[in-house]
């Protein structure tokens, strides 16, 4: 993913930072514990489309 184009998204629940997760191709909002999907290359930043992150990829902050 662009890193410019990842500096301009924000979490559409909080307007909060996102992490790339490259293994998973999601963006991660830890705030709201919400793992965005990336299909085709392009982010899907709808709040129903996103998995809610597990405790343990919530405390794994990388």
């Amino acid at each position: 993913m662009d890193k410019k184009l990842l500096a301009m998204l924000a979490c559409p629940v909080c307007k909060g930072d996102l992490k790339l997760n490259r293994e998973k191709t999601e963006l991660i909002c830890y705030q709201d514990a919400m793992a965005f999907p990336i299909r085709e290359g392009i982010p899907v930043m709808l709040a129903t489309e996103a998995r809610t992150l597990s405790t343990d990829e919530r405390l794994d902050k990388r």
